[in-house]
């Protein structure tokens, strides 16, 4: 796990997965984290444990459902991106975490930077309560930090108060023009059931293109969207077409794959849900629940 450097750039602030999960079922569901900004919120090992983004359900969408839907692996995220991409998106919009707070906090700059190195703390370490106990006084003293907004709306995500990390997000959005946190922005939204506005942030993602693994992550999230609307095809052409064979598959790539075979099991198209999710096992037998889902298909 990593937090802020001295440097005031930010690293890897795993979440640690906690229930099972089940690809687009019938209602909308969590997906886990946020994406690559200053506070990085799919990185780290053990959310690597965890499956795809849009393969979390939401506690309060889980259904009573037969044993089958269980063998999922634990909740979480696990995305892996790179660190220089974030201190270059934190220099491209006037310098890094601690520069924006000084400049923002003016004489009170460095004790509010160290209020968020606590809170940023307290979220690494899951503790979104009191990290939203440290954020709401600075986000009312720093009400244009983007920082400070993203944090809050990763915590809300977290705790699966939606419309609140909406609001969150949108406003980090508005104030460091970055799409970056669009795959959890797009989430929020299908969490809510706003399909338009999930349909809008996959075009603005698609058009900025950040990075494959950012793209990846919102891909999967548009996806799970259209099964929720009951457009099964769609969903799975969606990832179909970012299914390519590559040499060294990255974390984003096994996820991708996990949540098309998840797909295809689905829409009854076992023989090619059994091929994905073995191309999975093959790179990493320990992701998610990839080998029980496997074997139940034999």
């Amino acid at each position: 796990m990593k937090t802020a450097s001295a440097d005031g750039t930010w690293g890897e602030t795993p979440r640690e997965s906690r229930s099972p999960p089940d690809l687009c079922n019938e209602r909308p569901r969590r997906t886990g984290n946020a994406c690559a900004g200053a506070f990085v919120a799919f990185r780290g090992s053990r959310e690597e444990r965890a499956g795809t983004l849009a393969a979390m359900p939401r506690p309060e969408d889980r259904k009573p459902r037969r044993r089958r839907s269980d063998r999922h692996g634990r909740r979480g995220t696990a995305h892996s991106t790179d660190g220089n991409r974030q201190r270059q998106r934190r220099r491209g919009h006037g310098g890094d975490v601690r520069e924006e707070i000084v400049r923002l906090g003016g004489s009170k700059g460095s004790r509010y930077y160290d209020q968020l190195m606590k809170a940023a703390d307290a979220y690494s370490r899951d503790h979104e309560r009191d990290a939203l106990r440290l954020l709401r006084p600075l986000r009312d003293a720093l009400p244009e930090s983007p920082s400070v907004r993203e944090l809050i709306g990763l915590a809300q995500y977290r705790l699966g108060h939606y419309p609140a990390a909406t609001k969150e997000l949108e406003a980090f959005v508005e104030l460091s023009s970055s799409v970056e946190q669009h795959p959890v922005l797009m989430d929020c939204y299908r969490a809510q059931r706003r399909w338009r506005k999930v349909d809008a942030c996959w075009r603005e993602l698609t058009a900025a293109s950040p990075g494959a693994d950012v793209v990846t992550e919102g891909r999967i999230v548009a996806a799970g969207a259209l099964a929720d609307r009951g457009r099964m095809d769609e969903a799975i052409s969606l990832l179909t077409r970012a299914d390519k064979k590559v040499a060294k598959p990255k974390p984003y790539h096994l996820r991708l794959w996990y949540a098309l075979a998840d797909l295809e099991e689905r829409a009854g198209n076992v023989p090619r849900a059994r091929a994905l999710f073995d191309r999975v096992r093959r790179e990493d037998a320990g992701f998610a629940d990839v080998a029980e889902r496997l074997a139940g298909l034999r």
